[in-house]
């Protein structure tokens, strides 16, 4: 044991004796490296593109294309204002949404056919249709359903909206400072709405533009007999106060008849589940020991 200490010791002190020994001339020659080779510059060559610019990127373009071509109706603008509608156009590209669509209908496809493939052919071809179309028209389906509850909640927070307008003109702001007083007090979707329009605005939009846009991609009544208010009140001078305490009162009674409305279609809708789930639970905990009775009174 104490050999191989030794040992381990001795080594260690050939190392350092051996390292200070020629620490100068591993220095000089260093400086004579760094002299040498100063003043020179090495010219980098072509950056590595990743996976996604080589792969995906062009992948995309082309499965965009080949859904614009099964679908001549569509175009890559109304894609673009579905998803304004949705509020995805700052987390999805028009082509990235048709190309999400081109391999959702592929997919489907793939896997419809290994479904039904142990069966038929004709049932494997059955299978890959129905499962394809539904991953074609999946995606709008979702970004629909999306866009009207969006609706739902512009139409809930805009009577609030209106107030907070009206204050801030009555207060002495002009529409336009009112508008960024509700985007810095509200959130929610309609305050994005707002913010898209005022950005619109300080980019050279006219007023009236900026907010035909916005009606036009909300597209609900309330909104856009505002719109309407704010255009007729520009152009025939009318207070922009008053007509923003009327606009809230009116949203405000649109949204109590809107609930209203709901509530009177809730029996309604209650109706079928009570039927067909609720009624044979009861049917069955009721009629049962009768049935039972009697199956045992006509037995015997």
């Amino acid at each position: 044991m104490f050999l191989i200490l030794g040992l381990m010791l001795l080594g260690g002190a050939v190392f350092v004796v051996g390292e200070v020994a020629t620490l100068p001339a591993r220095q000089r020659q260093s400086s004579v490296r760094r002299a040498a080779t100063y003043g020179r510059f090495r010219i980098p060559g072509p950056p590595q593109l990743r996976f996604r610019e080589r792969v995906l990127m062009p992948a995309s373009s082309s499965l965009a294309q080949l859904v614009l071509k099964l679908n001549p109706r569509v175009t890559v603008e109304s894609v673009r204002m579905k998803l304004l509608s949705a509020g995805l156009a700052n987390k999805i590209q028009p082509n990235a949404f048709l190309a999400i669509k081109g391999a959702a209908a592929g997919g489907g496809l793939v896997f419809g056919f290994l479904i039904g493939v142990g069966s038929s052919a004709t049932t494997a071809l059955m299978f890959a249709a129905v499962f394809g179309l539904g991953g074609f028209f999946g995606p709008d389906f979702v970004v629909g359903a999306r866009a009207r509850s969006r609706k739902e909640k512009v139409r809930a927070e805009l009577p609030d909206a209106l107030d907070l307008l009206a204050v801030s003109v009555e207060a002495g702001m002009g529409f336009d400072g009112a508008i960024t007083k509700l985007t810095e007090h509200m959130d929610g979707a309609l305050s994005e709405e707002f913010s898209l329009t005022l950005g619109e605005m300080r980019v050279g939009e006219s007023r009236q533009e900026a907010l035909k846009k916005m009606a036009e991609r909300v597209d609900t009544p309330e909104l856009s007999a505002f719109v309407r208010a704010i255009v007729q009140a520009d152009q025939l001078g009318i207070s922009l106060g008053r007509i923003l305490r009327v606009q809230a009162a009116d949203t405000r009674l649109r949204r109590q008849a809107a609930a209203e409305e709901r509530a009177m279609k809730a029996p309604i809708k209650m109706l079928f589940p009570t039927v067909m789930f609720i009624f044979p639970a009861m049917f069955l905990v009721i009629l049962g020991p009768a049935l039972l009775g009697l199956s045992k009174l006509f037995g015997n």
